[in-house]
């Protein structure tokens, strides 16, 4: 085994787990603040990817900056998705959001399908590289963790120092009791929603600035987020991240013993595992 080559794919591993993270932070957020788990998920991974690069194919924006357009776009388009399709079922048995955002999913991945087929697009933006002796790793990788370590500064900032944020940690906690101390529950059900699609949004960016990608991309992501979330546990957004990072590193770490077929196998016996271990993940609170 070289130890250069184990090193560098850690590295590789660490860095992709990031982006991972902030893709399972949008999904575990919604379901932590209203118990919805939002089979759109893919889909909005999907639209961002192709956000960012429509935006620096038409228009020659720089892919990083783009983000913050996709990030915007994807607040506006969770809160579309919450008036629409889950509003309406939040109070109802947990299938009826499932079928909900099941068909929201559908509808989105038509659309873009009719519209981009199902041809392999990629950002073609270069960083350069960064050699350090066996470690050969695209600054672009680096530039996507920067911008991780940010969004979740970023969200930690504003659940835990801003008002709106306490609002929806309060909510999260007893909506009843939310709602008796005068907070309007439906906004910020509303804007929570929003909030965890933009996230799905901007890991969709991020991932399009690393790899090829197609319309039918996010769903291969929205399954990684849903060990993720299982591994790091349910509503925990720091689980989340620090599950995206332990499903990153094995990512790059099992290739350099086994074969690759190998990694998607591993990763579904590592969920089992914790649902049948401990259910309620790494960071998750025992009910």
């Amino acid at each position: 085994m070289d130890a250069g080559q184990l090193l560098a794919s850690t590295i590789d591993g660490l860095i992709i787990g990031l982006v991972y993270g902030v893709a399972a932070m949008g999904l575990t957020l919604i379901f932590g603040v209203m118990n919805v788990i939002n089979l759109a998920h893919g889909a909005i991974i999907m639209l961002g990817m192709f956000g960012v690069y429509l935006l620096f194919q038409t228009v020659g924006l720089n892919p990083y900056l783009a983000i913050i357009l996709v990030a915007v776009a994807g607040l506006v388009v969770g809160l579309i998705m919450y008036v629409v399709a889950v509003h309406r079922v939040i109070n109802a048995p947990p299938l009826s959001s499932l079928l909900s955002t099941f068909a929201v999913n559908m509808m989105i991945i038509g659309l873009a399908t009719t519209a981009f087929s199902t041809t392999p697009r990629n950002v073609n933006y270069s960083l350069g590289t960064l050699e350090a002796g066996p470690v050969v790793i695209t600054n672009s990788r680096f530039a996507a963790s920067a911008a991780v370590i940010l969004v979740t500064a970023g969200l930690y900032l504003f659940l835990y120092r801003t008002r709106p944020g306490k609002q929806i940690r309060a909510v999260a906690n007893n909506r009843q009791a939310a709602e008796l101390m005068g907070i309007p529950s439906t906004r910020v059900l509303a804007f929570s929603f929003g909030l965890g699609t933009m996230l799905a949004a901007v890991a969709g960016g991020l991932i399009a600035t690393l790899f090829s990608f197609t319309v039918l991309s996010g769903s291969t992501y929205e399954v990684k987020s849903f060990v993720i979330v299982v591994l790091g546990g349910l509503g925990n957004p720091l689980g989340a991240l620090i599950g995206g990072i332990i499903l990153g590193i094995m990512e790059g770490i099992i290739p350099v013993f086994i074969s690759v077929t190998w990694v998607t196998v591993i990763e579904f016996l590592l969920f089992v595992l914790i649902l049948v271990v401990r259910p309620q993940g790494l960071l998750g609170a025992r009910h």
